[in-house]
């Protein structure tokens, strides 16, 4: 069993910035596969941003590419996202998740596909106030 908790949440107004943590149990945190994901009030789920095993590579949606860096700490268990300028639509509930059994083992391996993540942390609020 594999626990996620993320912090770092609140509000902030637009054009601001805020760093998401998102600390792990267990002792393989090092091979996962970890991606953010996020919901906003009567929308689905979407793909934010995610990153290998290894950190040495990663992936993001359109919509935050430029303004959000996700990154990670192997040494303890945490992943962070980073965002900044940002901006009303940004507004959600913010989710961090593990891919516990990756499709590859490639230090390189990622997925923006949520059917792919195994575990998920309860979430995060981020407001943004024009």
């Amino acid at each position: 069993q594999v626990q996620l908790v993320e912090s770092g949440g609140g509000l902030v107004q637009a054009g601001g910035s805020l760093r998401l943590s998102c600390a792990a149990s267990g002792r393989t945190f090092r091979t996962y596969v970890m991606g953010w994901f996020r919901q906003a009030p009567g929308k689905e789920r979407e793909f934010v941003a995610t990153i290998s095993w290894s950190g040495a590579n990663t992936f993001y949606a359109d919509s935050v590419k430029g303004r959000f860096t996700i990154s990670r700490d192997n040494a303890k268990n945490t992943a962070y996202l980073q965002m900044n300028s940002l901006k009303p639509e940004d507004t959600a509930v913010y989710y961090c998740a593990a891919d516990v059994d990756p499709y590859s083992g490639s230090y390189v391996y990622i997925t923006p596909l949520i059917s792919q993540y195994d575990y998920w942390g309860q979430g995060t609020q981020v407001t943004v106030s024009s």
